[in-house]
């Protein structure tokens, strides 16, 4: 017996995958968070010695690893407890779409972030915390559903944008005691990553809904030419028709 295979497959998947991407963000920014918190216990126990030893200081070549370990790293609980709700939240935002591209953004917004402090702070001040981090998320939320041309993530851009733009103020000089190179480091990583990681795939083609001519064969001893008469729809065309509308609805367009 033959079956018939059913065309609608993908598009079918579609949202499990993203369902399954989705799961995958949540229990990888749960992880970072448990990661921080557990440096975080370390640290305090032995009087934050980790934070002068591993933080970021300006312009000193052998300090200039530590670019990877300052976001690990806070001054005290309020600082961490501070940085930890908005990080989950942008993390998971930026991650839902697939976790291989969210790494790539994360090693890109921790450099810029990281190097803008090392270039252009005082030498004298140790920089230590994930707020460029979760600025640098922000900046790609904000962006990521322009350059993917996903409506959904417009959307999302959209809202995050509106609600949180107040943290933008910390991004400037004049907060006493904030790192604005760092959050602003992180925001152009960010904003940088939104175009680096954009979906290259395109998008869906439409189909062409002109009618296709036919021509009909002349019958034996006919006087006249063949003739080219346009096509009826049929069932087949309009099936293909619903299919693109529900692959184009499952994508957000």
């Amino acid at each position: 017996m033959a079956t018939e295979h059913s065309p609608s497959g993908g598009a079918d998947q579609l949202p499990a995958k993203m369902i399954a991407e989705a799961r995958r963000a949540f229990f990888v920014m749960f992880g970072v968070l448990c990661a921080i918190w557990v440096v975080q216990v370390v640290n305090w126990a032995d009087g934050y010695s980790l934070t002068q030893q591993y933080g970021i200081v300006a312009q000193q070549p052998t300090r200039l690893a530590d670019v990877l370990s300052a976001p690990f790293l806070h001054v005290n609980w309020r600082h961490l407890e501070g940085n930890s709700g908005p990080l989950f939240i942008f993390g998971f935002l930026a991650a839902y779409r697939g976790v291989k591209r969210f790494l790539g953004l994360t090693l890109l917004v921790v450099l810029a972030s990281g190097a803008a402090v090392w270039l252009f702070e005082r030498d004298h001040v140790v920089t230590v915390g994930a707020s460029g981090v979760i600025y640098g998320y922000f900046g790609y939320v904000v962006l990521r559903g322009l350059f993917d041309r996903n409506l959904i993530d417009s959307l999302i851009g959209v809202v995050m944008g509106a609600s949180f733009a107040y943290i933008l103020t910390t991004a400037v000089p004049g907060t006493p005691g904030v790192s604005w190179l760092g959050h602003l480091g992180g925001l152009v990583g960010g904003l940088l990553g939104a175009w680096l990681f954009r979906d290259r795939a395109g998008r869906p083609v439409r189909a062409d809904r002109s009618p296709k001519p036919v021509t009909a064969a002349a019958a034996p001893n006919a006087a006249a030419p063949s003739a080219a008469v346009p096509a009826q729809p049929t069932g087949k065309a309009d099936d293909s028709r619903a299919q693109l509308l529900k692959e184009l609805d499952d994508l957000g367009l």
